[in-house]
């Protein structure tokens, strides 16, 4: 059997560390995972670094697909997770009904969480641009608590050293002690897809197509939406 080598985004790091493990029971193969920021592992591949399965951003899927890194027509969905603003669990739930309300809550926090956008993360880049179309980076940023990764940055919340965190809903329920105020609101809505796609040096094909088809098996779609993931599928 073979060892098939992953290097997936944190976003979707859920759903396959739990279903991971069933395609491995069921089909003999080993998955060799890696985890981290889109940014950092899309410039690890750009560098030269092989992996058997990328699974990232559709944005950082598509740059590797032009560069020529993946092999054709082996481009899958997944599924898009939502940036979200997480609270500690109990405490008082601030309004972040529109971008004002936002801007207000976020002022008015204790310290702000949010992933560093240097260390490659989506949502992170995303929220600094938040910041500054909010015209509060410099009140806010002074301030806040950077995670190198979205479940860290829950976890600043968790622990109390942030008040208010934002991360794609996906990675702040892997936390536990924070909750769900919602998502960012009207013209801040920001989802983000996932995609997986075989490195054109793969040298174990069909087991990696049998690893994609596991991930978007159907049967799997209620375990991705409670994941915080709309399936693509």
């Amino acid at each position: 059997m073979s060892t098939i080598k992953v290097m997936s985004a944190g976003a979707v790091q859920s759903m396959v560390s739990a279903l991971g493990p069933e395609f491995e029971r069921a089909s003999g193969h080993r998955l060799d995972l890696t985890f981290n920021t889109v940014g950092s592992l899309r410039a690890r591949l750009e560098g030269g670094e092989q992996t058997d399965l990328a699974i990232l951003s559709e944005s950082a899927i598509a740059a590797l697909d032009k560069q020529g890194l993946l092999l054709p027509g082996s481009i899958v969905n997944l599924g898009a997770t939502i940036t979200g603003v997480v609270v500690k669990e109990g405490a008082p739930v601030p309004d972040i009904s529109t971008p004002e309300a936002l801007k207000a809550a976020l002022l008015k926090a204790r310290g702000v969480s949010y992933s560093d956008p240097a260390a490659g993360g989506s949502s992170g880049t995303y929220f600094a641009g938040v910041l500054e179309r909010l015209g509060i980076a410099d009140k806010v940023n002074p301030g806040a608590v950077l995670g190198k990764r979205g479940y860290e940055v829950a976890q600043a919340v968790a622990d109390g050293r942030a008040e208010i965190g934002t991360t794609f809903i996906s990675e702040a329920l892997t936390v536990k002690g924070v909750q769900l105020v919602g998502p960012l609101p009207g013209e801040l809505y920001n989802a983000n897809g996932y995609t997986a796609a075989i490195h054109k040096k793969c040298a174990v094909v069909d087991a990696a197509s049998a690893f994609i088809r596991k991930l978007t098996d159907p049967a799997a779609r209620d375990r991705w939406i409670k994941a915080g993931l709309e399936p693509a599928f």
